[in-house]
């Protein structure tokens, strides 16, 4: 049997866009549906999507006038696009055999069907570690902790490391990677009970509370100012950790989650001169951009977590109904770590 004879009565459940997020998204935005598995035709695979990666970044291109050179504005009752990480279960394409993982930029749905022209990349088949990982720790989650600070930020022992999100995907990361550095962890986190367990959890050695007066409390956490931050949020905060800069800092811009569902254009810093009076230097990186680094990176991360430095939080949600509401529960504080949801439970995982 070729891959040409996939059945396609088999359902094919997907996430689509019901409706463009009026600001942070609401469960409503989005619908499950029910559609037929598509055979692949000529250099193409289907992939049975195994977990689904919950991004705060791609509420970016929900927007009507979002489309750019990553991807287009996505359509309304089309699927929601999104990272996954999938089997090939047939193969059209000559670089692809059917039993390869892959990680791909694909949709929130059960089976995708893609010429590979897609962000794929294969999942090392030799790692003992759970698949999820590859999402998170392992994947653009971890990278992005990794090169912001290694690249960007560069933190010495003994400097003060300040965290924006925290306690979300890449902020769980960032902070125990730059305690493995030597540097001293803050984390900025939203509420008493997050920061919390930033300390108690992640390693964190203080915590400033987003919804507190935060200017104080990185006073008090931070009293010879951060040396680096990593900024996963923009927007006002950005602007009250500018005040808090040590001479010499640098600033790591990682992400904008103030932004991604703000009705309106955020205003920009107003004291950027900052940046002059603390001979500070702040710089934006793309972790996709360092591919062909990724080994390096993979082999480090799973080094620290063999000896016990660097640890997976993960908030795993099970079925496609969830990945609707988990993806509003980012924008709505409830996730810590990375969450992902998990689509189906693969016989071959490790």
């Amino acid at each position: 049997m070729t891959a040409r004879d996939v059945v396609e009565s088999v359902v094919n459940r997907q996430v689509v866009l019901a409706a463009r997020p009026d600001g942070p998204p609401v469960e409503s935005d989005f619908r499950v549906v029910e559609t037929a598995r598509r055979a692949p035709g000529d250099g193409e695979v289907v992939v049975q999507n195994l977990y689904v990666s919950l991004d705060a970044g791609f509420r970016n291109w929900m927007d009507a006038d979002s489309g750019d050179h990553i991807l287009p504005a996505m359509e309304i009752d089309a699927p929601v696009m999104g990272l996954t990480l999938g089997r090939v279960e047939a193969s059209e394409h000559p670089d692809f055999r059917p039993g390869e993982l892959l990680m791909a930029r694909l949709a929130w749905e059960e089976y995708s069907t893609t010429d590979a022209t897609d962000f794929l990349v294969r999942v090392p088949p030799d790692l003992s570690c759970p698949l999820s990982y590859h999402l998170g720790i392992l994947g653009d989650t971890g990278m992005s902790a990794y090169f912001g600070l290694q690249d960007v930020g560069r933190p010495q022992a003994g400097e003060t490391v300040l965290v924006s999100a925290a306690g979300g995907a890449v902020g769980s990361v960032a902070g125990q990677v730059a305690r493995i550095m030597g540097a001293r962890a803050v984390g900025i986190a939203g509420g008493a009970d997050k920061c919390r367990r930033l300390v108690d959890e992640l390693g964190y050695d203080d915590a400033a509370d987003r919804h507190a007066d935060v200017s104080a409390d990185l006073a008090r956490a931070c009293p010879d100012g951060v040396d680096v931050y990593f900024d996963n949020v923009g927007g006002p905060l950005l602007e009250a950790v500018l005040d808090h800069l040590a001479v010499g800092a640098r600033v790591v811009l990682c992400g904008a989650v103030a932004a991604y569902s703000a009705k309106e254009p955020l205003p920009g810093p107003a004291n950027l001169f900052q940046l002059v009076t603390k001979q500070a230097r702040m710089e934006g990186f793309m972790t996709h951009l360092q591919h062909d680094r990724y080994p390096e990176a993979r082999q480090q991360l799973l080094d620290w977590m063999a000896e016990g430095r660097l640890r997976s939080v993960e908030d795993l949600r099970e079925g496609i109904e969830q990945v609707g509401p988990a993806f509003c529960d980012l924008f709505a504080g409830r996730n810590f770590g990375k969450t992902v949801v998990r689509l189906v439970e693969d016989k071959g995982e490790r």
